[in-house]
């Protein structure tokens, strides 16, 4: 088996590849990279994944890519991830993952291939949520509140319709916030984590700046949501939809006081204006039981651990 994963260098990426190599034997990995890609997170398989230069925006360079891996198996992971960033960068957000993500569907049917493509969606696409309709099931109602969200709607659309127009074999997960090792310093458990691990050092004057601590999400271990994925196309069915996620959602307050707790340093929290959103979801929370019923899959790693290694990761960069 061949796989293909785009944005192997990201976070995600990196954990799915190193998954693979050490739980799917045979199995030969690729991924796709551009010229100005950071490798640290791949730094140390890189000498085991094939990698092919290109960009998701590049109609010409991605099927040239995709023409010489010839993949049976693609794990569509590039994107712009960053909510905050999508206000400042719309045009650029749906970019990169709407229009990107038409390009490889197109450079796959030009090519004549038959893969396997998992489209890796996200909980900002149902956006507005209702008090009654949470956990929230695949069924319900999708009111994306940023363009990062409207950006998923469409990946997640456009992945169902290419299966009814073209019978590709494309199953949609839509992945609650996960978080661990890796995970980028602009993401809220990663910056808490680096905020405290810089005060360790005493690199920085001992307070937190956070941003809404009402705002209640599901967290899953990385390593437990990238063999999630693998299972989405190993064992789920084409055009359908899965919510992947915990079921339990803590509020961003709660996240610090446990990254807190791990530490001896005494803060003061400071909300920074600059890290509100015009306008936040308050919860998400999934229903998980139709992925977990179809494929056995449950978290494996607790949120506590989860969380200590991930301020592990940043006490050794501090």
């Amino acid at each position: 088996m061949k796989v293909f994963i785009t944005g192997i260098t990201g976070f995600a990426g990196s954990h799915l590849a190193e998954y693979i190599l050490a739980h799917k034997p045979g199995v030969k990995v690729s991924g796709l990279v551009r010229w100005r890609s950071r490798m640290d997170n791949i730094r140390g398989i890189q000498d085991r994944v094939e990698l092919h230069e290109g960009d998701i925006k590049d109609y010409v360079s991605l099927k040239k890519c995709l023409k010489d891996a010839r993949p049976d198996t693609i794990f569509h992971l590039a994107a712009q991830s960053f909510v905050p960033t999508s206000w400042r960068l719309p045009a650029e957000t749906l970019s990169i993952n709407t229009v990107g993500q038409v390009n490889l569907f197109e450079a796959v049917l030009d090519l004549g291939l038959t893969p396997r493509i998992q489209v890796a969606g996200s909980s900002e696409e149902y956006g507005q949520v209702n008090p009654d309709e949470i956990p929230m099931k695949e069924t319900n109602p999708l009111r994306p509140l940023s363009p990062y969200a409207v950006s998923k709607v469409g990946q997640d659309l456009l992945g169902y319709q290419y299966f009814r127009s073209y019978g590709l074999h494309i199953v949609r997960t839509r992945g609650f916030n996960h978080t661990g090792p890796r995970r980028g310093e602009v993401f809220v458990t990663s910056n808490f984590a680096k905020q405290i691990a810089d005060i360790e050092k005493k690199k920085r004057p001992a307070v937190i700046y956070v941003g809404n601590l009402e705002a209640k999400r599901d967290f899953t271990d990385v390593r437990d949501m990238v063999r999630a994925y693998w299972l989405s196309l190993e064992k789920g069915q084409a055009g359908e939809v899965y919510n992947i996620g915990t079921g339990r959602a803590y509020a961003m307050k709660d996240v610090l006081d446990m990254l807190l707790a791990l530490s001896k340093v005494k803060v003061k929290v400071e909300v920074d204006p600059a890290r509100l959103r015009p306008s936040d979801v308050p919860i998400l929370m999934p229903d998980v039981s139709k992925f977990m019923n179809l494929t056995g899959w449950k978290p494996e790693i607790p949120f506590a651990q989860t969380l200590a290694d991930l301020l592990d990761y940043w006490r050794e960069r501090a």
